[in-house]
């Protein structure tokens, strides 16, 4: 069984956002960045956008996997899903179940009919419930800390750039408290090469 979610980072102006550089200085990195663009929102006030990462966690052992988009619609959701499944079957892991919570994309008839092109039941959590997802919930947490505000990044090309690497970092060389100290690919037997 795998976990899908999406979370949202806010765009990185140029030279830096608030975060690291405060208040003030992201604000004019805001509108500078606007100015470039040429994107103003309302009372035009500078537009930076939103990453959208879309996740997707592995039950048993923990194994993530992330995509950044531009959006949280159901032909996105239905992509990342499709590359996902790819992926973990790369990995020896085959996905019979999908959780998810009741966002619009899931709810979605493409998103149904996916899961049943893939073989996959597709279920979801109660409403107003994200504890029922807490692994991908508690992974957002992990990947926030860990990816998106660990460093200064100047732009979010360069944060963006970095999700491989923490990725690969997290499932091959993170200790996970949850599974004896261990990285999350080591819960993953039947992967070829594993036991040569």
């Amino acid at each position: 069984m795998i976990h899908v979610d999406v979370t949202k980072f806010g765009n990185i102006p140029d030279a830096g956002g608030w975060r690291y550089v405060g208040r003030v200085q992201g604000r004019r990195n805001g509108q500078a960045t606007a100015r470039r663009t040429g994107r103003r929102g309302r009372h035009y006030r500078p537009v930076i956008g939103t990453a959208f990462v879309h996740t997707v966690l592995d039950d048993h052992s923990r194994v993530a996997y992330a995509e950044i988009c531009t959006d949280e619609k159901a032909a996105t959701a239905v992509g990342v899903l499709r590359r996902a499944v790819a992926w973990f079957a790369d990995r020896g892991a085959t996905v019979e179940r999908v959780l998810s919570d009741n966002g619009s994309a899931y709810r979605s008839q493409a998103w149904r009919e996916a899961c049943a092109d893939l073989c996959i039941t597709p279920k979801r959590t109660r409403p107003y419930r994200p504890q029922t997802n807490g692994k991908i919930e508690r992974f957002h947490r992990t990947l926030a800390d860990g990816w998106a505000y660990a460093r200064f990044y100047e732009s979010t090309e360069l944060r963006n750039s970095h999700l491989p690497g923490w990725l690969h970092f997290y499932n091959h060389h993170r200790a996970h408290s949850a599974i004896g100290g261990r990285p999350p690919i080591s819960r993953l037997t039947n992967m070829p090469g594993h036991h040569s």
